[in-house]
């Protein structure tokens, strides 16, 4: 491994981009690599570091510490200190040391001298300067943490996508918080929280016009999730504690365990958000959604994002039974065809007010929400490059806040659980938009569909 020396001029100033971020992930994905760190290990390695950053002594002492070893047990120290006072479970606590204890026997990594680039004195420079000034800012809804992990998982021989996981992008979750209507009263949950995106979008909102005692309830009780894999959990509560969030109040395990659904059930939270595992074998995402809605009060609102299968009236009829039995479905939004871009799945967001039985002759809200003015650009995915976001979501609250039936954007209907809960199959077209493209596209589109099922051959 070519090794250059890291002086304190090569010090990097506080640019605080998403393309910082990016690019700092790939760089430490494939010196991690390099030096043998298992791919379960490394969103641990972060997420420690971060921790232990948090620690004052630490971010002070490190630098001037003489050896790898000595580097290694300062970090536990640091974690032990931060977390001690978290309500963590004291094994969870053990366990993220230990992956820094067997860190102390990797030779390749402790054999490159501290203070040279990819030792372990330059990775916590790295995080202290381009990722946790980032997370510092409680006011900030970006969740810096989770687009460095999920760069991370991008290029881990897909780790990612076989736990189900895929990264909400940022403007959805601000759009499904806004939903929810969400202040300094409030108390959310994510039962399926990853890296706490959900979580720390929800923290900016509800410090908005609360005091000071205000925003301490807000810390303490006011924010609650659930992980099951050890990586993704650690990012969690480092997300939260580096945001000041003393408590932490995330829950290491399955959502469907009996006793994390009691302790929450106690919480009185009123408002759920979750983007659940897609394509799991043994629950299907509606089962998260019925399961999250049984955690919140009377009449508390659930906002979630699912798989468009999900909204089609001849899957999963009894989940969907079993849901409307309970809860009222009050509105569901079509979304980009692309909004998980690389991923291609086709998602729609709905929303639920719990234990209130859905009345098949009241209408919901259906939206038909397109076109988020984001574009694709090369190395960084779909991007709101034209500025078009923050005028096209006030508009998509406004149709639903108002209940208004526009053609091309928006229906009113009323459904059972054995309808489809999508706009397109109730909303009127505008045909004032239409262009001879479109028609053209659309002859296009139906050719390749006889061609591709066998009706026509395509040398006719």
């Amino acid at each position: 491994m070519a090794i250059e020396q890291y002086t304190e001029s090569h010090r990097l100033k506080k640019a605080y981009s998403l393309d910082e971020i990016r690019n700092t992930a790939i760089d430490m994905h494939n010196s991690l690599r390099e030096v043998k760190i298992t791919e379960a290990h490394k969103p641990i390695f972060i997420a420690g570091i971060l921790i232990a950053l948090n620690d004052e002594d630490f971010s002070k002492s490190y630098s001037a510490l003489t050896s790898y070893k000595s580097v290694m047990q300062n970090i536990q120290n640091a974690i032990e200190n931060v977390l001690k006072d978290s309500d963590i479970k004291s094994r969870r606590i053990d366990y993220i040391k230990q992956v820094f204890n067997t860190l102390l026997n990797n030779t390749i990594f402790a054999e490159i001298p501290l203070g040279y680039s990819k030792s372990i004195t330059w990775y916590i420079e790295q995080l202290e300067m381009k990722i946790k000034p980032m997370m510092d800012y409680a006011d900030s809804t970006v969740d810096a943490l989770g687009v460095f992990y999920h760069e991370f998982i991008k290029y881990s021989g897909g780790d990612g996508s076989g736990l189900g996981i895929v990264l909400t992008p940022q403007h959805l979750t601000e759009f499904m918080c806004d939903l929810a209507d969400i202040n300094k009263n409030s108390r959310v949950v994510d039962i399926c929280c990853g890296s706490g995106s959900f979580l720390v979008t929800a923290m900016s909102k509800m410090f908005k016009n609360a005091n000071p005692d205000e925003i301490e309830n807000i810390r303490q009780n006011g924010l609650y999730g659930v992980e099951f894999d050890d990586g993704l959990y650690t990012l969690a509560i480092a997300n939260m504690i580096i945001r000041k969030d003393g408590k932490s109040n995330i829950y290491k395990g399955d959502c469907f365990h009996k006793s994390i659904t009691n302790e929450l059930k106690k919480k009185n939270i009123n408002i759920g958000l979750i983007n659940p595992p897609y394509s799991q074998k043994d629950v299907v995402e509606l089962e998260f959604v019925e399961h999250l809605l049984d955690i919140l009060t009377i009449g508390g609102t659930g906002v979630v994002v699912v798989p468009m299968s999900c909204a089609i009236g001849t899957k999963f009829k009894d989940v969907r039974e079993r849901l409307m039995k309970k809860n009222t479905l009050k509105a569901v939004f079509s979304m980009p065809d692309d909004i998980f871009y690389p991923t291609g799945t086709n998602v729609c967001v709905m929303v639920w007010t719990a234990h209130q039985p859905h009345d098949s002759t009241q209408e919901t809200f259906f939206g038909y929400c397109k076109n988020d003015g984001f574009v694709k650009r090369k190395k960084l995915g779909r991007v709101d490059i034209l500025g078009k976001w923050e005028h096209i979501e006030k508009e998509w609250l406004k149709l639903y806040r108002n209940r208004d039936v526009v053609d091309g954007l928006s229906a009113r209907h009323c459904v059972g659980y054995d309808d489809e809960w999508l706009c397109e199959a109730y909303m009127q077209t505008d045909y004032s938009t239409l262009t001879q493209d479109d028609f053209q596209q659309t002859i296009n589109d139906y050719l390749a569909y006889l061609v591709k099922s066998g009706d026509i051959d395509e040398a006719d």
